[in-house]
């Protein structure tokens, strides 16, 4: 598979492009490789879905921010065109075409087809749904599919989602099936035409006269679906992906809406996270930190145990590489560690016998820093302990 462009080099503009800049810089492209200015040309046809894609995801802010923080990866089931497979010019004219002021073509350039003639006819979109999903950081670090029961409009199986009793249309004779109308109006500037949505038919281009008895020609009814998601590894909390057709159906087989999944991750009882590492402060007792030895430390696959090196310090940090979680851009971009914050336990209180052991010790000079005999300091400390 090819690797996809950056998103702002697709459209040429910088990271920091306003709205404005985006959208000028969208319309420049689709006109020029509209498919109506470049028939059979299927590299000026890419070029447009191309830059429908770019801008599907860098117009809209929750997309964007998802973009810049992780890349094409963190849009993989979340938004965008999935990828652009699959990507049809109706969609594309449905779901663009208000950028170029409703039907009247590109700022003057009328005659492509796709915003007017039947591409003109707008079609019903669903609402979108909103879900919250909880993961432990284990299902962060492997990925996970959840399964959700959703309550949400669900195309009538009466009429097949047409809203017609019988399945028949009739083309609407306000707008002679083209889904808007034309109005002329005089200005300052000269004689102006205008154009909307037909008031008749809605944009739909068609009307119907028998209407479905069970959903009343809307096309959709109330009904439960059990939805599969796709959590990838690595999503962090506060992260919203976007299910791309999994929300209401439209009215009148139009187009499904989204499910938008916000992401909670419920804190581990021993681990932080930080980005893609994975943070424990582990609390040594004096003997071990003096004399080293072993300690056993809690990672997402289970207890391991590390080597204490003798006379480690309060402060040290020890990193166990892979031990953290992967990118959400997938493989490629590594999985981060885990970091080990060493800290040494000193007792409050002490026993009679406890505090001697420690005035004898005081008197070594293995207690100054920069000592030259911290040898032999280990060696009574051994001798105490033993």
């Amino acid at each position: 598979m090819a690797q996809k462009r950056d998103y702002y080099e697709v459209l040429g503009v910088s990271k920091g492009a306003s709205e404005q800049e985006i959208k000028k810089a969208y319309k420049k492209m689709a006109i020029k490789y509209h498919p109506d200015r470049n028939p059979g040309d299927k590299e000026a046809e890419e070029k447009f879905k191309e830059a429908a894609e770019a801008y599907d995801v860098l117009h809209d802010p929750q997309k964007r921010q998802r973009y810049d923080q992780f890349g094409h990866e963190g849009l993989s089931g979340a938004g965008g065109f999935g990828g652009g497979a699959g990507m049809n010019m109706d969609d594309i004219f449905s779901m663009f075409g208000d950028i170029f002021g409703g039907h009247s073509g590109f700022g003057g350039f009328g005659g492509f087809g796709g915003f007017g003639g039947s591409r003109g006819q707008q079609r019903y979109r669903g609402g979108d749904l909103r879900l919250k999903v909880s993961l432990t950081l284990q299902e962060v670090a492997s990925g996970v599919t959840k399964k959700f029961k959703v309550r949400k409009k669900v195309n009538c199986t009466h009429c097949n989602g047409s809203g017609s009793e019988n399945g028949k249309t009739e083309t609407c004779s306000t707008c002679q099936g083209t889904g808007y109308v034309t109005r002329t109006v005089n200005s300052m500037f000269g004689r102006m035409q205008t154009q909307s949505p037909c008031p008749t038919c809605n944009g739909q281009g068609t009307v119907i006269k028998n209407k479905c008895k069970e959903c009343g020609g809307e096309g959709v009814v109330n009904g439960d679906e059990v939805i599969e998601v796709q959590i990838p590894a690595g999503v962090a909390d506060g992260m919203v992906l976007t299910v791309e057709g999994k929300g209401h159906a439209g009215k009148m087989n139009g187009i499904p809406g989204d499910i938008q999944v916000y992401i909670e991750v419920q804190k581990h009882d021993e681990l932080t996270r930080d980005n893609n590492n994975l943070i424990y402060n582990l609390l040594l007792d004096l003997p071990t930190a003096v004399l080293g030895g072993t300690a056993e430390i809690p990672t997402l696959d289970g207890k391991v145990k590390i080597k204490i090196e003798a006379g480690t310090q309060p402060g040290k940090i020890m990193r166990l590489r892979g031990k953290g979680l992967p990118s959400v851009q997938g493989y490629g971009y590594g999985i981060g560690d885990l970091i080990v914050n060493i800290g040494v336990y000193i007792p409050e209180t002490l026993q009679k016998d406890e505090v001697q052991m420690f005035e004898k010790m005081k008197e070594s000079d293995s207690f100054i820093p920069n000592s030259t005999s911290k040898n032999n300091f280990f060696n009574r400390f051994k001798k105490i302990f033993q």
